[in-house]
């Protein structure tokens, strides 16, 4: 499908959409734009979180290519506008994350490298961020730096109303029944960003908060309702993976970690645990943050930016 252009969240100029071929052949939807600025200062490389799509980030392409920066995006493979993965879209469906990992590559063989300058710099939230830092133990990244946005290290105790351990049995035993296609309990189809402004975990911002949801009204095949037994199960699985000590320590593309200090998503405290943990990384808490830093309130976003600037060496001016 094509980019959705809303009088309040237009397609930034000079965009190239298209669709690349995952490592399964299934049909990934993904967008490009160059840099606006001089200097230019390579490309980055843009990684959602669960649910979301790309009109979601007009607003941070915008950010980055005012900086130097050219961009590259794509929907991941069960959301925005890429191909669902069961009768039912409006789940949020996966079997395991190492199917992230394969379409990585072959976005960056088939749209970033040939067609975007280097050096490549990976900007992910949430479970964006869980896929990247799983591929930043990888020989070879082809990413100089990632900064990860309230990356998903492990769910918050405010989402699982039980013990993690005891969230973890249940979610290996329905999938091993073969309920991995059902619902989470409590799972519904509609998005979190068709739902009510007041009491939302994503932002504290309501005016971004009505834009996003206006942009899922226009276009409903882009939205994505909760996650299925088997997104949760994988997502366990991949979490558990990360925070073994000794992961951290393999880690060898220097990283910036930036918390949000009021998320109830996932689990602030694995992130600076995490970072801890790391030879190359920076950890910063941006105070008063709900979940999603980037669709924040101004003075919020103003924060993470000026760290995201400090840590890339960009310079006032530019930004």
């Amino acid at each position: 499908m094509d980019l959705v252009s809303l009088a309040r969240n237009p397609v930034p100029s000079g965009a190239i959409a298209g669709y690349f071929a995952g490592y399964d052949g299934a049909p990934l939807r993904f967008a490009r734009w160059e840099a606006t600025r001089s200097p230019r200062r390579g490309t980055i490389v843009l990684f959602e979180g669960r649910g979301e799509f790309i009109e979601k980030y007009f607003e941070v392409v915008a950010d980055l290519r005012r900086r130097g920066f050219a961009v590259a995006i794509h929907d991941w493979r069960g959301q925005g506008g890429s191909q669902r993965l069961l009768a039912n879209r409006n789940k949020g469906h996966i079997r395991d994350f190492s199917h992230f990992d394969r379409d990585i590559t072959r976005f960056m063989k088939e749209v970033v490298l040939p067609d975007c300058p280097p050096p490549y710099i990976a900007l992910a939230h949430s479970m964006g961020g869980n896929i990247l830092l799983r591929n930043a133990v990888v020989p070879g990244s082809w990413f100089e730096r990632m900064v990860l946005s309230a990356p998903m290290l492990a769910l918050s105790g405010d989402k699982v109303p039980i013990p993690q351990g005891l969230a973890r049995f249940y979610v290996e035993l329905l999938g091993a029944c073969g309920a991995g296609a059902w619902y989470v309990p409590g799972g519904y189809a509609t998005p979190a960003e068709a739902g009510p402004f007041a009491g939302n975990s994503l932002t504290g911002d309501e005016e971004r908060f009505a834009r996003n949801r206006q942009v899922v009204e226009a276009a409903p095949a882009l939205g994505l309702g909760s996650p299925t037994i088997g997104w949760l199960r994988a997502a366990y699985r991949s979490n558990r993976m990360l925070m073994r000590p000794e992961f951290a320590a393999r880690v060898r593309v220097p990283l910036l970690l930036a918390a949000a200090g009021a998320d109830s998503i996932v689990s602030s405290l694995a992130i600076e645990e995490f970072s801890s943990r790391l030879r190359m990384g920076a950890h910063v808490v941006i105070a008063s943050s709900r979940h999603e830093i980037l669709q924040e309130r101004d003075e919020i976003r103003a924060r993470f930016w000026a760290a995201f600037d400090a840590y890339l060496g960009v310079s006032a001016a530019a930004a």
